[in-house]
């Protein structure tokens, strides 16, 4: 027999206009948040994890990432800010804060009985509005100019808690892009994830932050012996381990006399010998391998000419970095090795003491396409801000690359948006104008926020802003410093039109999302029942699965 499908009626379920309501309020509650962390007079923001570890930060992401929240369109908000990072790297707090205002916006007219899928439509015909008004906007730039590059990614992590050190940033970030920035065949890619490591070191100063050309390992030398420095190393790359290989499955041996003993064991030896002397053929200075080296094997390569250094239980990841800095093939079996399997491409190894533990650094690569980025500073807890804020900037830098469009910052954008909408929504005949009308207003948080944050006078500041847009000046925004309107030009204030995009496309189809939604049910199951069926033994009591909490 089917099992019943029952549905909650109790307090666990929320319909209709109270559903809608509650998912308005969620929303708002998660954008006032972080409301304070926009624009260079950001607040920050200090959460205490679990573990008694503090976070001490105003990047939104970070902050969203960290609380918790029960009211399922209160997670959902927080999705849109991790989905933002991962695209785009900049914009966290911006597509918060608009998705927020954009739903209390839709508040009053949901009171009035408009029906949310009116408010919905006009909505993605404002979206499309707002698209075309950010390509008139938005300007050309050279990814190759390197002045306007640095204007571009200090504009991101300006108002980010290294805005201190924003120049020595930005030249970081620039110089790991255009280091693994690859270009096959027309097809280009940029990708900082797998190639551009950040190593956080505690000690130094933060101006002593370096890119590496070339990788950075939190390895030593596995023999004492060998060699630390050595100039234009011949590198071979491996994926199995230096020592003898045992079989995978139970072997037993009966041995006769002691001689036979011996004989297994000189067997062991002659394996590991074999393996050595296929490496040492092709006269390299280095071996770095993903497994194990042995003590025999060890003495194999000591004894080598030239001695050849052995470095074991690399990552995978690190491997891969290395092989694309010094032009080596990683490879899986000893007896496959060739000689263009070699990497002839670092100018440098050395092993260096850098606190607390070792580092080997593979340095001076010709044309490496993967790079180490050494951060410095006094605690971890400014390493971990300064990696976030560099991790942000890299992305900038990036969505340049592939969408090589400028918009003005400090509101400008925003406020052009706001003043192309509502001319817009004058030509817009029934009940669709007035839901329009309120994504124009929406648009006026950002500014809005900006001025706020820095104790300006709001009203006073949107409405000049406002008339200069009118006037057709669009370049006018908000200097998040003293809050005043400024010409963005002149200011040298713009940021990556891809972030600005994607900021206001998340934001509106959030809030149409959450406007669709008119029931939240709890799946809550019967005592004992596992899901399939069957009773469930033992089950304990009070378990009923997760109860949703209309509040935050």
């Amino acid at each position: 027999m089917q099992q019943p499908i029952i549905i909650n009626t109790g307090p666990e379920r929320s319909s209709g206009r109270k559903a809608q309501l509650s998912n308005i309020t969620a929303a708002k509650t998660v954008a006032d948040v972080v409301r304070t962390c926009l624009g260079p007079r950001a607040m920050l923001k200090m959460i205490l994890d679990p573990m008694g570890g503090i976070l001490l930060t105003n990047d939104g992401n970070a902050i969203l990432r960290e609380i918790e929240v029960a009211h399922p369109a209160a997670k959902s908000m927080i999705e849109l800010s991790r989905t933002q990072d991962e695209e785009v790297g900049d914009g966290t707090t911006s597509v918060i804060i608009l998705a927020g205002e954009i739903l209390a916006q839709a508040l009053p007219y949901i009171e009035r009985n408009i029906h949310p899928v009116v408010i919905i439509s006009a909505f993605k015909r404002a979206l499309e509005e707002a698209l075309l008004i950010i390509e008139s906007v938005s300007i050309p730039v050279d990814p190759s100019n390197e002045t306007e590059m640095l204007a571009l990614i200090k504009t991101a992590i300006g108002t980010k808690f290294v805005s201190r050190w924003s120049d020595k940033m930005c030249r970081l970030a620039l110089q790991a892009i255009r280091t693994v920035a690859m270009d096959e065949s027309g097809a280009k890619t940029v990708d900082i994830k797998r190639y551009a490591k950040v190593e956080k070191v505690p000690g130094g100063e933060i101006e002593d932050s370096v890119v590496l050309d070339g990788v950075m390992v939190n390895k030593d030398v596995t023999h004492p012996k060998m060699r630390r420095r050595i100039e234009n190393p011949r590198i071979i790359l491996l994926d199995c381990p230096l020592e003898y290989k045992k079989g995978e499955s139970q072997t037993n041996i009966e041995i006769s006399n002691e001689a036979d003993w011996n004989r297994i064991l000189e067997i062991e030896e002659e394996q590991i010998k074999a393996m050595c002397e296929k490496i040492i053929e092709f006269k390299p200075d280095m071996v770095f391998t993903e497994k194990g080296v042995s003590d025999l094997a060890q003495h194999y390569l000591l004894k080598a000419d030239p001695p050849i250094t052995a470095i074991r239980r690399v990552r995978k990841s690190d491997n891969n970095r290395i092989a694309r800095a010094t032009g080596a093939t990683i490879v899986n079996r000893v007896d496959d090795l060739r000689e263009s399997d070699v990497g002839t491409n670092c100018g440098l190894f050395h092993v260096d003491k850098l606190g607390d533990d070792y580092f080997t650094f593979l340095t001076k690569c010709k044309l490496p396409k993967a790079c180490t980025i050494l951060l410095r500073g006094p605690s971890k807890d400014v390493l971990h801000e300064i990696d976030r804020n560099l991790a942000d900037a890299m992305a900038v830098a990036r969505n340049v690359v592939f969408d090589p469009r400028l918009a003005p910052g400090g509101g400008a954008t925003e406020m052009a948006i706001s003043v192309g909408l509502s001319k817009k929504a004058r030509s817009i005949e029934g009940v669709e104008g007035w839901p329009f009308r309120a994504v124009s207003e929406a648009m006026e948080v950002i500014p809005r926020t900006l001025v706020q944050n820095c104790g300006g006078n709001a009203i006073r500041v949107l409405t000049a802003l406002r008339a200069k847009h009118a006037a057709g000046e669009h370049q006018f925004g908000v200097d998040g410093e003293t809050g005043k309107v400024v010409d963005m030009k002149e200011y040298g204030l713009y940021e990556s039109a891809a972030v600005k995009v994607q900021t206001i496309k998340t934001a509106i189809e959030s809030a149409c999302l959450l406007l669709r939604v008119d029931d939240i049910v709890s799946a809550k199951r019967p005592k004992g029942d596992s899901g399939n069926g069957m009773p469930q033994q033992g089950a304990p009591q009070g378990e009923e699965g997760g109860d949703m909490q209309p509040e935050m």
